[in-house]
């Protein structure tokens, strides 16, 4: 069981990876600025079992709100930054925050679409490792590692093949899923199989729509 053997990592007061509980998590679909109305979605999505949230941090408006969403939540937050640094250690503020690396098939580097003559699961988990190892040369090793996939059977295989080259724990979920019915089969059958193998230490179903209705769907 690859989840056994994975890095301990403290997010808030929750614990993943090293065999502890697989945890579920979702992510706003409010303006993170608007604080009233990211911190409504997120108690209503906390009372039907989410127990990790992620937040999109787009701007400078988004960071500064990350501080007064927290002391309303009782969740760990995790800050979804795209493409400005800036903007991660703007929502930081503190040391030892662990780090989401998170890779997606449709933003895979164009060498490594080149290498792999396309967009593969070999390519993302090469990309992947790419950004663990510049982490680590840093000396920083509280990493947790996201890749995905729209590709069922593409996400399945980048999962098999990355959980035994690194330690760290696997956030695990079909990226662009579809709406309910059809994101529910493909996250059903995706996460089915890699949560089978002993892979994943935490896990989101993406649905277009309302949140709360990927955390019902991930709990059952």
């Amino acid at each position: 069981m690859f989840r056994d053997k994975t890095k301990v990592i403290h997010i808030g007061d929750r614990v993943i990876g090293g065999g502890n509980p697989i945890l579920i998590q979702s992510m706003t679909n409010t303006p993170t600025e608007d604080v009233a109305a990211t911190v409504a979605q997120i108690l209503e999505l906390e009372s039907e079992g989410c127990e990790i949230i992620r937040c999109t941090v787009p701007t400078q408006a988004a960071a500064d709100a990350i501080p007064e969403i927290k002391k309303q939540i009782h969740i760990p937050l995790v800050a979804d930054i795209h493409f400005d640094h800036k903007m991660a250690l703007a929502a930081a503020k503190e040391r030892n925050i662990p780090i989401r690396v998170g890779v997606n098939s449709g933003s895979l580097e164009t060498n490594l679409v080149d290498k792999y003559h396309g967009v593969t699961a070999e390519g993302i988990v090469e990309s992947a490792l790419d950004k663990v190892h510049m982490i680590e040369d840093a000396g920083y090793d509280n990493m947790v590692i996201s890749i995905k996939s729209s590709d069922v059977m593409m996400c399945v295989k980048a999962h098999e093949l990355i959980a035994d080259k690194t330690p760290y724990p696997l956030h695990v979920g079909i990226t662009e899923a579809g709406t309910l019915t059809r994101g529910n089969i493909k996250s059903s059958v995706g996460l089915g199989i890699i949560l089978n193998q002993g892979i994943g230490d935490t896990i989101r179903v993406s649905l277009t729509g309302a949140p709360i209705e990927e955390v019902r769907s991930a709990k059952e």
